[in-house]
């Protein structure tokens, strides 16, 4: 998930906890205050009753006004006197028990039964004992809570949905700079190491990053000019004195011998002379295919063609092996038998595939299939050879690795180490299945060059 989704629900989250909290807080509030309001309107009602019912006088007959003229009448309102008998209980007349003993026991009590309301008080005259009590129901109260309810209800899926579209615009504009900055290094390639991000006076941290990936691409920079070099300089310097044995040991075995004791010795030092060349000539190639990423003398290369000549090269070298071509899958469009490449290059890696498969496959079939499929190249190169033991597998693209069952056979190791950073070079993959006794598939894939 990228950080900017992670940041929006982050923020969702936060917003999520405190509109609930805020919500939770104002609900429960205004549930007390209706509550505690309907419930001190019927204490008033239960004070004046207890006057009025208990002390008949002037002055309650001036309460019993007041109440009629200024109070309104409850829903549902019921008063009732309960008087305790010789024992000191009361007959609860449809109270509930709880209700009656808590004012037995505390003098008042509250209660509520769904929507109706109980005050009751506990009332001393002489040496009766009298609860009065008065209930009412509370449906406007009720009704406003459940309609607080509703509208926060509402309210906190309007606040999530605002709050979410806040936190994606909040997090687009955040991670604004982390985009052009991606955008601006993908723009760097091995071609153009010389260009560097562009810097500011800030000191946040989008600023210390590009300071750090200019330091970077400064340490990336010096490492493939200095590798530039090498490789540059180093086909002349290794091969120039190789080429200067080798011609003075072709001249020495051509001087006569009386003894012909040298001859042996010369030989053996020509043979093991032109091994060491071939070996810096691959060497040579597999640095030049690792690490230079420009695209020089690419062009539109026919693989068709290009699979008869790696073919005719491998034949070369061995030319009893046996190659079959499968032609039944060749695309009858001949725009997409091309891929863009350097031809040298890829000739170069078709050829050590399809050498490889003749070498450890002792004449036995070799088959070769050319595909075209999802604007794709794919050559499969199969063979009924010794195979590649499954410990090996993971090793088989390293150079100069080689396989455990492969010590009769010569080699040095670099051939698909070269031939794989060749294939990565042209933006294809190189896949192989391999077993032990039964053979080695090797499929190239890469991808369709566009039709002009």
């Amino acid at each position: 998930m990228k950080i900017q989704n992670k940041i929006t629900l982050l923020f969702l989250a936060l917003s999520t906890g405190i509109l609930v909290l805020l919500n939770a807080f104002i609900f429960y509030f205004e549930y007390k205050f209706n509550y505690e309001d309907f419930f001190k309107r019927l204490e008033t009602r239960v004070n004046i009753m207890s006057r009025v019912r208990l002390h008949p006088d002037a002055e309650s007959r001036a309460y019993e006004e007041v109440r009629n003229r200024y109070l309104e009448r409850l829903d549902h309102e019921k008063e009732q006197l309960l008087q305790a008998d010789s024992t000191g209980r009361f007959d609860e007349e449809g109270l509930p028990k709880s209700f009656v003993k808590e004012v037995t026991q505390n003098g008042t009590a509250r209660h509520r039964s769904k929507s109706q309301f109980f005050v009751g008080k506990l009332v001393l005259q002489g040496n009766s004992k009298y609860i009065v009590v008065v209930s009412a129901l509370n449906p406007y109260g009720l009704r406003e809570i459940s309609e607080l309810r509703r509208i926060l209800l509402l309210g906190f899926i309007g606040a999530i949905l605002v709050a979410f579209l806040v936190g994606k615009v909040f997090s687009y504009y955040t991670f604004m700079p982390v985009r052009k900055l991606t955008e601006e290094v993908n723009l760097i390639t091995s071609d153009n190491l010389h260009s560097r991000l562009e810097t500011t006076n800030s000191k946040d941290e989008i600023a210390e990053l590009i300071r750090t990936f200019n330091s970077m691409i400064n340490r990336l920079e010096t490492a493939f000019t200095t590798q530039t070099n090498f490789v540059s300089n180093a086909s002349h310097e290794l091969r120039t004195p190789l080429t200067i044995i080798n011609g003075e040991v072709e001249l020495a075995l051509n001087q006569p011998d009386p003894t012909g004791a040298q001859h042996p010795v010369l030989q053996t030092i020509r043979t093991e002379t032109d091994k060491l060349i071939q070996i810096i000539n691959n060497l040579l190639l597999l640095a030049q295919s690792g690490f230079d990423g420009k695209k020089q003398n690419w062009q539109k290369v026919r693989m068709d063609e290009l699979l008869w000549l790696a073919i005719a090269s491998s034949k070369k070298i061995y030319p009893d092996s046996n190659v079959e071509v499968d032609h039944l899958n060749l695309p009858d469009n001949e725009q997409l038998l091309y891929a863009m490449g350097n031809d040298n290059l890829l000739r170069l890696a078709i050829t050590n595939i399809i050498t490889n498969a003749c070498k450890y496959s002792k004449n036995k079939l070799v088959t070769i299939r050319l595909v075209a499929e999802q604007n794709q190249l794919l050559i499969d190169v199969a063979d009924q050879g010794i195979g590649i033991p499954e410990a090996d597998l993971k090793h088989i693209f390293e150079p100069f690795f080689r396989a455990s069952n492969t010590y009769a056979y010569e080699g040095h190791g670099v051939g698909l180490a070269l031939t794989f950073n060749i294939i990565r070079q042209h933006n294809g993959t190189l896949n192989l299945q391999s077993e032990v006794g039964v053979g080695t598939k090797v499929q190239i894939v890469l991808p369709i060059a566009e039709p002009e």
